[in-house]
């Protein structure tokens, strides 16, 4: 017999902030939570959003194809464009260059994989670059682009890609999607925040008097984290130690005639700078370390390396790489940039929000939340964050520049986990991917070959091929790749013929 003292009608969420963090859960919701639920929106107009976040990686695509959102529609409406991988400039010293690309590098044999018969054709003098053996890399360096199967051998794997966009525009287009699907905006700024007696958030008021309940909030409000943090006062774990820049400047400038598949991160002497190509400009950042270069040096240093005419003032970002101690906490679940921030260095900042919502869905609650459930959502979001952690300080570790930030990176003391990662590489190649963390064993071949991390033997069985027999291999894989990459058309052309927007916008 039903308790007639339990709460009835719909669960009620409150998401606090719009921008790309707000409008993604929003449109999560919309979609996955029809019955049941009462949701709102609250934002303020008067209140800007980050929104420099116009890079991604594969797993975009899960989240855009569970909204079941047309690809080209989407790519209109956000002045998108394909990305195939990163380009890392000058990291391991000035004039030096390589890619991490998405998807396969060559193919695994018997129980190996492909990387340790690399490493021993290496050895022998036959290999070439990694760059060679992987068809997105291939294909970003020739500028060209293609979606589906590969169309001249079977044995090829399909080119995973992601997207560059404009953040405000995605943010505006998962906000009509979730509008049409019953999500309610209120438009206001949240000026008080009432706690219960157990210290959970009872009620936010809004400037008009607007009083707002729920069972569940969710904190989309950025780096202030007014729930998170300036209300539950959670706790930051500052990594700034490991991941010393704590800066970045952003403009926009003219869309360029380079019209890359790819995002280009190139070191500069205290930091590095971002190139992301969209349809109506080229979005262009710097990072820095506010220790070893002022804000006016920054922006000199910034619109010195654009390739097109500015077109807006630089905008200052202030950061703290790290995250908060829970992202969970009572009844505020914290997405975004009020959860934590991860530099934009291997374009996880989206992704992050991602997998944040999908966590949320697994182990939502109903009015009443278990303490395991907390629990477990900031252990895997704790584990997500660190080893995303790991691989970006790798980057900065390894390199052989002089300027004194890059020697302060090189010099300092690793995280264990990460310590443990390069041991096991620089012996005999190998690469462990622990439980679910972001980045796979390709990844992380790509930047330990990429910045000079090179181990000293391979594993015996890559023995076991005749040299001869090994050479002709690897020289096939590359052949195979270069003639698929020769049939695809240009990155322009292809979005020309299947996404252009038609008209320039701005968010």
């Amino acid at each position: 017999m039903a308790n007639l003292s339990e709460p009835t009608g719909p669960i009620r969420i409150v998401i606090v902030g719009g921008g790309t963090a707000g409008w993604m859960a929003a449109a999560t919701f919309a979609r996955f939570l029809e019955t049941g639920f009462e949701i709102d929106l609250v934002e303020s107009d008067e209140i800007g959003t980050v929104g420099v976040g116009e890079a991604t990686i594969p797993q975009i695509r899960l989240f855009n194809d569970a909204l079941g959102l047309d690809e080209d529609a989407f790519l209109r409406a956000t002045q998108g464009t394909y990305k195939l991988g990163i380009e890392f400039v000058d990291w391991l010293r000035p004039g030096h260059r390589y890619m991490h690309a998405f998807g396969a590098v060559g193919r695994d044999v018997g129980l190996l994989p492909f990387h340790q018969y690399w490493l021993r054709a290496k050895a022998l003098g036959s290999a070439k670059d990694l760059a060679a053996y992987s068809l997105n890399n291939q294909a970003a360096l020739a500028d060209r682009m293609q979606r589906g199967p590969a169309r001249t051998a079977r044995v090829l794997p399909d080119m995973p890609s992601a997207f560059h966009f404009d953040a405000g525009l995605y943010a505006r287009h998962l906000r009509r999607y979730s509008e049409t699907r019953g999500i309610n905006r209120i438009e206001g700024k949240v000026v008080r925040v009432d706690q219960d007696e157990t210290g959970d958030i009872s009620t936010l008021v809004l400037e008009d008097g607007t009083t707002l309940a729920a069972d569940l909030f969710i904190d989309c409000t950025g780096f202030r984290g007014l729930l998170i943090e300036q209300t539950l006062k959670t706790g930051y774990d500052d990594w700034t130690h490991w991941l010393p820049a704590d800066r970045a400047i952003a403009v926009p400038s003219a869309r360029s005639t380079a019209f890359t598949p790819y995002t280009r991160s190139t070191a500069k002497a205290a930091g590095w700078q971002w190139r992301i190509p969209l349809q109506h400009r080229t979005g262009n950042g710097l990072v820095y370390s506010s220790q070893h270069l002022s804000d006016d040096e920054a922006t000199a240093t910034l619109l010195a390396g654009l390739d097109g005419a500015p077109l807006a003032d630089p905008r200052p970002i202030q950061f703290r790489t790290g995250k908060r101690r829970k992202m969970w906490n009572r009844n505020v679940v914290a997405i975004g940039l009020s959860g934590g921030f991860m530099e934009p260095l291997e374009s996880t900042s989206i992704h992050l929000i991602q997998s944040a919502i999908a966590r949320l869905l697994k182990l939502l609650p109903g009015r009443a939340i278990p303490q395991a459930d907390r629990d477990e959502f900031n252990r895997q979001s704790d584990f997500e964050y660190e080893r995303i952690r790991d691989f970006i300080i790798l980057h900065y570790h390894a390199n052989d520049r002089t300027e004194p930030f890059w020697r302060m990176c090189r010099e300092a003391a690793l995280p264990e986990t990460l310590a443990v990662k390069i041991d096991l590489w620089r012996g005999n190649g190998h690469i462990t991917r622990e439980h679910e963390e972001l980045f796979t064993e390709v990844g992380w071949l790509q930047v330990f070959a990429g910045q000079g991390v090179m181990p000293a033997g391979h594993h015996p069985l890559a023995d076991a091929i005749p040299a001869a027999d090994l050479a002709e291999f690897l020289d096939t894989i590359d052949q195979l790749n270069a003639r698929e990459v020769a049939q695809m058309p240009s990155h322009a052309d292809f979005i020309a013929r299947h996404c252009a927007a038609p008209t320039p916008v701005t968010a």
